[in-house]
């Protein structure tokens, strides 16, 4: 067991050993050409869905295929694998290619082949084959899933010289009912943004209904906690249900510490591996409790009835991950939680990290509260991770380099990193939780915890979460956190605020999935 957990960690390490000097050139090694492997769905591959694809091999050949693949054994994700094939062989692949990038490639080298080159963490794919001066190596080993068949990838220290680049693109599915101005781009595929803003939608929907419940609206508003407060309870009930309706086993949880009290609502999906390491994400349903409520859109006041931006909109990523991911078997006990009671000091959440059934543990937890308002819209996108325990150091290498390794791909993100790490060095958190920003997605240790992610942090487990600007809304926990008001700041001179905020909940729905199958496969170790 220690060799296998050894063996999958060095997964989150694949580009920080051996340097890569001079790795593939125009034809690769003189045996293997492009020629050498035939993609029979090459003018059909789609980008952001799970999809069978082809390989037939004109030459006794290996393949490397550096995305998620499925294992035909197992059937579970894993990051990548490499293929040997002889000549006329043909294989079966279900692939997950990028979602956000339309370019992809295969490397192709001699039969047998145990060592390969791989890219920089910040750099996509593309970039480096641009410019092979960064990047490590990987090395092949036994799948180590219990009836795994295809071989996984570990770091090495040899990159087993040069390559063939087989450089193919894809297309995005896209909705035939939407306009550009409608998010039309991110509509479709495995998860998209365009659901999520749906979720929000009708969740935040106040269109009056007498008979739909005690808000008196279509959608599920007035979610503050209190014992008095039927909205409450009716949104729990209506989540507990969507939940069910994926398939998961649902609890809902009721803790109570004096006047203190919380319900949680978490959707479980028992691992086939190793059930008693539970993989959590989560996101608070409640809102801020209307103290000094005052109504209209712009009069000062403490309260909100919508809570679009906090937190609707990290609730309803959680539901649309939890939607897709609740039909796959992982080899940890998936665990999709709605905290309450986190405008009130974490309380739910925090009970819940306290609370574990014995011998279970938490793998790693991700976080979403209030992302939306961010990159592609004039606001920084911040991607931050914990614990932190020093600010002059990255303690936590590992999550990271896996947070960057996911954004500078599948995301083509690489520009808007770089400049987000140049505002991070500049001015740290606080600026990018208040000011505007072209092109910033900001990777991070955050300093401040601020949201539930602290209760796992409190238990020593790593985290990671996605979240847009905070201090600098002006509806923070008012009465205008609507959705009507998102649309509106993010609306810029190239684009809909519409548009920016469907593909900015695209981007984080897809952060969040890509870093759950990296750590169902490979969690992340707490380094302090």
């Amino acid at each position: 067991m220690a060799n296998l957990r050894l063996n999958a960690f060095s997964l989150m390490f694949l580009m920080l050993l051996a340097p890569l000097a001079g790795c593939f050139g125009e034809d690769g090694s003189d045996a293997i050409t492009v020629k050498s492997l035939e993609v029979v769905e090459a003018d059909s591959l789609l980008g952001g869905s799970w999809q069978k694809i082809t390989l037939v091999a004109n030459d006794d050949l290996a393949v490397y295929l550096p995305y998620f693949v499925q294992d035909p054994g197992s059937l579970r994700a894993q990051n990548g694998t490499v293929l040997d094939m002889r000549a006329d062989d043909t294989v079966s692949v279900d692939i997950l290619f990028p979602p956000r990038n339309a370019d992809v490639v295969f490397f192709l080298g001699d039969y047998g082949r145990m060592n390969w080159p791989i890219r920089a963490a910040d750099e996509s794919w593309m970039a480096w084959l641009n410019d092979s001066s960064e990047g490590s190596s990987i090395q092949v080993i036994d799948n180590e899933d219990e009836g795994g068949l295809w071989p996984w990838l570990v770091a090495g220290n040899d990159t087993g010289g040069e390559v063939t680049p087989l450089i193919m693109e894809t297309a995005r599915p896209e909705r035939s009912d939407l306009t550009d101005a409608d998010g039309v781009g991110a509509s479709d595929g495995w998860v998209n943004g365009r659901d999520v803003y749906e979720w929000v939608e009708f969740i935040t929907d106040d269109t009056p209904c007498a008979t739909c419940g005690p808000d008196g609206a279509v959608g599920y508003l007035d979610r503050w906690i209190g014992n008095s407060n039927p909205s409450y309870e009716h949104s729990i009930v209506y989540f507990e249900g969507v939940m069910q309706g994926y398939g998961l086993d649902v609890e809902v949880h009721r803790f109570q510490s004096g006047t203190a009290w919380a319900v949680n609502i978490c959707g479980y999906k028992t691992g086939t591996v190793y059930p008693d390491e539970w993989l959590v994400f989560g996101a608070h349903f409640d809102i801020a409790p209307p103290v000094l409520f005052t109504p209209g859109p712009d009069i000062p006041g403490y309260g909100t009835r919508h809570g679009a931006y906090d937190n609707a909109a990290g609730s309803s990523m959680v539901l649309s991950t939890a939607s897709v991911l609740a039909e796959f078997d992982a080899r940890r006990t998936m665990v999709f939680c709605l905290w309450s009671s986190e405008e009130e000091g974490l309380w739910g959440s925090r009970a819940f990290a306290n609370d574990l059934p014995a011998g279970v543990t938490v793998s790693n937890y991700l976080n979403l509260d209030m992302a939306g308002i961010n990159y592609p819209g004039d606001y920084a996108l911040s991607v931050y991770l914990g614990p932190d325990g020093s600010e002059e150091a990255i303690d936590q290498a590992g999550m990271f380099h896996l947070a960057e390794w996911i954004g500078a791909d599948a995301f083509d993100l690489a520009y808007q990193m770089e400049r987000g790490r140049t505002e991070w060095l500049a001015g740290g958190e606080s600026p990018l939780w208040q000011n505007q920003y072209e092109d910033v997605v900001a990777i991070y240790e955050s300093p401040t915890a601020r949201s539930d992610h602290q209760s796992f942090q409190d238990i020593g487990v790593a985290t990671l979460g996605w979240n847009g600007v905070v201090d600098g809304y002006p509806c923070y926990h008012r009465n205008c956190d609507q959705l009507p008001t998102m649309i509106e700041y993010m609306d810029t001179d190239t684009s809909t605020g519409i548009n920016n905020l469907v593909h900015s909940w695209d981007i984080v729905t897809w952060w969040a999935v890509y870093a759950f199958l990296h750590m169902d496969q490979t969690p992340v170790p707490n380094e302090l």
